[in-house]
């Protein structure tokens, strides 16, 4: 069996950060976990990684031809569709090895998670190479400690966990940026309750918020009806944070479960002992 991780979310939420310190927090741990960056837009990333996208398509090779004419938005489109098409130069790089474990940087787009199907077409691949693929959706935790920020990236976190269909952990990254109290406003958004959530909000004024409050209201009803949404917190700068998120995704995809289990028996006794013991 082989391990996955999609490492998803907005541009800027730490996905190329969070692929650094899982793969060096594991490598601590001495496992082995590869890096495969899938962003044509990258400009830049500390880890060393297996396979580049880049070096099968550029989002500038897409912007700069002259018959596409395509912008930023529509160049990295046409690159994920291109990749998706050409998936055995993804297979000849990452091998067919068992027991790999290998983390997906993803681009920022959230289209690409939403509502086009290149990403559930690389799902499927991969489960068809025998890997247990985990969808990780990260969050910039700066943005969560008000209450319609947090609705509106609970909202894009749910709308990729249903196009992909499979295991998935939600993450609030960069907690080590925060101070004292907003870490503590953060706390209610774990395992949100929406009711509450949305009471604490009804005492903000606005027209905005007035005319909209009964679309926000169903919502929240639906959210915590199917009791979909949770969220972790990662702080990168203390190693039990990093063990606590590596240990719930292994969970999620039932990592080492299939190992074999080796038991030290003792050696048996030789004959003079047999003999000894039976006499």
């Amino acid at each position: 069996m082989r391990y996955a991780q999609l490492v998803m979310g907005p541009a800027g939420s730490g996905k190329s950060t969070y692929c650094n310190v899982i793969r060096k927090h594991a490598e601590a741990m001495n496992r082995a976990i590869h890096v495969v960056n899938i962003d044509p837009a990258a400009d830049h990333f500390d880890y060393d990684c297996i396979a580049d996208i880049r070096d099968l398509i550029h989002v500038h090779d897409a912007m700069k031809d002259k018959e596409l004419h395509f912008g930023p938005n529509g160049g990295l489109i046409f690159c994920m569709e291109y990749f998706v098409d050409h998936l055995d130069w993804l297979e000849d790089l990452i091998g067919v090895g068992e027991d790999d474990y290998i983390i997906f940087d993803c681009p920022g787009q959230i289209e690409l998670y939403t509502h086009v199907n290149m990403m559930r077409k690389l799902v499927n691949t991969l489960q068809s190479w025998n890997f247990r693929v985990c969808g990780v959706f990260l969050l910039d935790t700066q943005f969560m400690v008000e209450t319609t920020k947090f609705f509106s990236g609970a909202l894009v976190a749910l709308s990729a966990m249903i196009n992909l269909e499979i295991p998935h952990v939600n993450i609030l990254t960069k907690m080590d940026l925060l101070n004292k109290r907003n870490k503590q406003l953060v706390e209610r958004f774990l395992i949100p309750d929406s009711t509450l959530l949305l009471e604490e909000e009804e005492t903000t004024s606005g027209h905005w918020n007035k005319k909209y409050r009964k679309l926000t209201k169903a919502l929240a009803s639906m959210m915590d009806d199917y009791s979909l949404l949770k969220f972790l917190t990662l702080d990168v700068t203390d190693e039990g944070s990093i063990d606590d998120v590596l240990l719930c995704i292994d969970n999620a995809i039932q990592y080492g479960e299939d190992a074999e289990v080796k038991v030290n028996y003792p050696e048996a006794m030789d004959d003079d002992e047999d003999d000894r013991a039976v006499g």
